[in-house]
């Protein structure tokens, strides 16, 4: 899956709790736009985008898909 594999090479120091939240908002947001092929291009820009968001310390499983959506400018 495209989140870990980042996730395990990001500079990010997180905690259990703030990789749960974004492997959610990272599923979250796949289900939203009905992304089922996890060879899909899509996943690894979604990941990349949660996570870059994440950087920003904004952890809420339920505003970054909102947040990722909107600034990949796909619905």
């Amino acid at each position: 899956m495209a989140i870990f594999r980042l996730l395990e090479n990001s500079s990010l120091e997180l905690g259990p709790k703030e990789v749960n939240c974004i492997i959610e908002a990272y599923e979250q947001t796949l289900h939203t736009l009905c992304v089922k092929d996890r060879d899909d291009p899509l996943t690894e820009m979604i990941a990349k985008m949660i996570i870059k968001i994440a950087q920003t310390g904004l952890y809420d499983p339920a505003q970054l898909p909102a947040l990722a959506i909107k600034e990949l400018g796909v619905r």
